[in-house]
């Protein structure tokens, strides 16, 4: 599996990084962000959608918009 990265939080300071990459061969996007751990917001994401044991819900901040872009962009110009 062959990573690129997109871009990081133009605000972050070394340490807890959000990140954006896809996924070269498949065009997926993988979000490196924070856990969200609020029960409220949990719930309501999962009123919604189910979360899986196995999934987890992060969250960016959307300063973040424009790189979160480029990627979808970039990964819909390799699915061609």
């Amino acid at each position: 599996m062959a990573l690129r990265f997109i871009g990081i939080d133009p605000d972050t300071n070394g340490g807890n990084c959000p990140s954006v990459w896809i996924d070269e061969e498949t065009g997926d996007l993988l979000l490196q962000g924070w856990e969200v751990t609020d029960h409220d917001t949990l719930a309501e994401v999962g009123a919604r959608s189910p979360i899986a044991q196995h999934e987890k819900i992060v969250r960016l901040p959307a300063r973040m918009r424009a790189i979160i872009q480029e990627a979808c962009d970039d990964g819909a110009a390799d699915l061609r």
